[in-house]
Parts: structure tokens; sequence; C-alpha cells
């Protein structure tokens, strides 16, 4: 395109987006146009999104583009391209939450604090993301928008619950996305589609209406690359008064620049927790990328947390968070739910407070045994998923094993259940050429260490720069 030279608009980062605004050599409005343009023609075969704004979206890039003229941009995010998940309360636009439950004429008036931020500071909103009804499961299919697939292989799962971000991010549909993180919601989908995406220490984002999920459910950025996720967390950790779980005010400068090697960073390396099971080509990818932590200076050991499953836990709590969604729903609707979701809160409708109580109990010691293990190590990095997308529709892989979604997510929902930060990043691809996840885990509000050792890996992995959006789209048509 003329006005970046030999770089595509389908290719820009946010930051490289804002370096061009400023310079003039790029609008919001072109910008805009190009995203829903690309929308237009890419979400009727990945359906990312189940809802697209166009007026409102090109309404703001206009009024940004006239900020820009004068120099005066209103935020950080002024005109970047951005969406928000259907889960997540957006002025003007529907909050359906992929349920049938749902009202479907609103009224849509309210600006949830994380979308309300993101207005704040300039963001274009383009549209809403999709989610599994309620974003109860990995994978993101729902009754009332149907199956959100995977742009590297349309036939594939793009994960869940923040599915349609992952998509979206992928195919660089805006490049600022929003996802919510209960049990690895942000990472599952960032590990699949080969994006960016942190669960930052809980509270650091506040989070209002509050999730029926409380305090396991987590806000953060999906990006094409570690760096725009630092700025729009940059943007988005600010508190507010309505979120009745926030935690302490985050002080991390997000946008400090990342460093020139590792040295003196300390790192676990557990390549299975102890107990998982994991394909050797995706141990094989991650394997590698831990290699370079180490040549960036990183001293890295091979060790277990120290920990059993603690699925028995999270399924005590999550099923009782899931209950709460059948509060004031008639047996029909009860009835029009995705059936995994109903089994789940009928479940948790018969737990007993004692079994709820010692779940409670049960996490705060994996809590204390995680902060023990943060005394010696600054980082514990993993795979992010065991296993490649899987066929697009399903709860689980055919004719697997597993039982549920949980079963297949052992490296992601326990640090929900211990509140720490916790990212995908892509390092690499399975032998089928998928991509594969590398997960790394910090100390609870040590969310700057993450990102720190994610911006340097990035630079030194270069999978973004390899794998372009152009590449994507190919395969999205195919």
């Amino acid at each position: 395109m003329s006005a970046t030279g030999a770089t595509r608009l389908a290719d820009l980062s946010a930051h490289e987006a804002l370096a061009l605004y400023a310079s003039g050599a790029l609008s919001p409005v072109e910008l805009a146009a190009d995203c829903l343009d690309r929308i237009e023609r890419f979400n009727p075969r990945v359906n990312a999104f189940c809802h697209v704004d166009a007026e409102g979206a090109m309404a703001a890039a206009r009024a940004s583009e006239a900020r820009w003229q004068r120099k005066n941009p209103m935020g950080p995010l002024d005109g970047v391209p951005s969406t928000i998940k259907d889960l997540t309360l957006t002025a003007g636009m529907p909050t359906r939450k992929g349920s049938t439950t749902t009202p479907s004429d609103g009224p849509w008036e309210i600006d949830a604090p994380f979308t309300a931020q993101m207005r704040k500071a300039g963001a274009v909103l383009l549209g809403k993301t999709t989610t599994p009804e309620f974003g109860w499961k990995g994978v993101t299919d729902n009754p009332l928008y149907g199956v959100t697939r995977n742009p590297w292989n349309l036939a594939l799962t793009a994960g869940g619950s923040s599915g349609g971000a992952g998509a979206a991010a992928a195919l660089n549909l805006g490049m600022l996305h929003q996802g919510s993180d209960a049990g690895g919601s942000i990472r599952i989908p960032c590990g699949f589609t080969g994006t960016f995406g942190i669960k930052p220490t809980f509270g650091f984002i506040p989070q209002w209406p509050a999730s029926a999920m409380t305090t396991l459910s987590h806000l953060g950025p999906m990006t094409r690359t570690a760096a725009d996720s630092a700025l729009m967390l940059s943007v988005v950790a600010q508190p507010d008064p309505r979120d009745g779980y926030a935690g302490p005010r985050c002080e991390i400068d997000w946008l400090a620049t990342p460093p020139a090697d590792l040295r003196g960073v300390r790192i676990a390396y557990s390549r299975d927790l102890g107990y998982v099971s994991v394909a050797p080509d995706i141990l094989r990818a991650v394997d590698a990328a831990v290699s370079l932590l180490g040549e960036l200076g990183a001293e890295v050991i091979e060790c277990d947390p120290g920990f059993a499953s603690p699925k028995a836990t999270f399924d005590t709590l999550w099923h009782a968070g899931a209950s709460r969604l059948l509060d004031g729903l008639t047996n029909a609707q009860i009835d029009a739910l995705d059936p995994g979701l109903r089994r789940i809160a009928e479940h948790g409708q018969s737990l007993s407070l004692t079994e709820y109580l010692i779940a409670r109990e049960q996490r705060s010691r994996l809590a204390a045994r995680m902060a023990e293990f943060h005394r010696e190590f600054d980082l514990l990095v993993t795979p992010t998923l065991p296993l490649a997308p899987f066929a697009a529709g399903h709860e689980t892989p055919p004719a697997s094993d597993y039982v549920d979604w949980v079963d297949w997510t052992p490296f992601s929902y326990p640090f929900n259940l211990t509140q720490q930060p916790a990212a995908s990043l892509p390092c690499g691809l399975d032998d089928k050429g998928l991509p594969v996840g590398l997960h790394l885990v910090g100390p609870r509000y040590r969310d700057d260490i993450v990102m720190a050792v994610a911006q340097r890996l990035e630079q030194q992995l270069g999978f973004g720069e390899r794998h372009s959006v152009a590449s994507l789209e190919r395969l999205a048509t195919a």
C-alpha cells in the first residue's frame, strides 16, 4: 500500500499504525475501512465476530483522523481498530453472551470498565467477538451464533472461550482484542491461533459486572504481538470503583523497554507439570523456544512446581459458578442452553456448602505452594496446551479419552486458581504446521517479568514476522 511502502495495512501492529498516524502517512479512516472490508470477506468463514458496528467504527475513525490532523490525539490508542468480547458490556452494541436466553433488544447503554478505558484512549471499536455460551468452555460455539473456526485450518477450533478474539487477532481484523480468562480462555485460543495473550494478576484489570466465576475470571489483551498487548495493558489496567473484587492498584510500567538480555532471570521449565501427557511435536517446539531463553542469558532449570492435578478443585468452583447462570431462567430457557453448560450448572446446584468450602481451602493451599515456588524462580515455563487444535464444534477431540474441556487444558486453569499472571506466546509449529504456544507464568503482581521475557523472546523468535496475515488469509479462503 502506498501509505506505508511495502507493508500492507493488514500486517500493521498497533504500534506501527500509531507511528504512521503521527507522521501523517496513514489515516485512521483508511485503516478502519481496510479492517471492515476484510471482516466482511473473512468473517463468514471464521465466525470471529457476532456483531460488527461498521457505521460506529467509521464515525470514530473520522473523529480520530481529525484529531491526528490537529496533532492532538485523545489518548494512546487513538484510531487503533479494536474489539470487545461478547461477555463485556459495550454501549451501542449487543452483549448476548452467545445465549438465546439473553434479551435481543437491549437496551445497550453501559460500557464495562474495560470498554470505557478503550474508548477513553481513542480506540476504534469494530464490534463484538464470539464466545461459547456465557464463556463456559475451552472452545467457541454457541446456540446463538454457531461455530468459530481457526484461520490456520477452517476445519479446526480456534479454542475458547475467547475464540472469536483469537481468530480476529490471527487475521489482524483489528489490532487489539479483549479476552477474558477464568480457566484458560485467553491462553487457549492464543495457543491454537498463534497469537499472544496474557491473563494478568487478578484485580489489575477491573471487571464489572462480576463474572459468574467471580475470582477465577481475569480480563486481558489478545494481539499478534506481545508489544501490542503491553500497549493495551497500559490503558486498561486502571481502577474502577464498580469492581467489588478489585486488587491493589497496578503500578507496573507496561511500556518499559524490554531488556537486552535475560541475565539474572531464573526460570523453571516443566515439560508436563509432572502429570500431563504432551504430544511429542509440541514438546519439540517448546524445547527449542526454552533453549533460546538460555541463549538470551536466563538460568533455566528443569523442574516441576510440585503439585498434583487440581482438576477436582477447579471443577467444584467452576460448576458452582455455572449454577448461578440458571437463576431466573424459565424451564424453556434452561432447555435451550448448551447441553454441556446445563449439565455442569445442574451439578453445581447439587454441591454442598462443605464441598465448596473445601475447594476454597484447596485453592488457597495451591496459591501458597506457588508463592513458595516463586521465591526460587522468577518464572515457570510450560507448554500452553498438550495437543494441537482439533475439529471445530466439539468440546473435546473426537474419539479421545478426554471427558471435558478441562481435561485437555491442564496447563492453564491451575493458575486461575492461584490468580497469577500467565501468558501464551507463539513459539513455533507442530508437525502439521499448526501453532504451538509457550506458557509463561509469573509470581502474583509480577506481570512485568512475564511481559519483559515474552517481548524479548518474541524478538528472538520472530514468529509473527515469519507467519504473515497474508498466509492466513490464503488458508481462510482455501
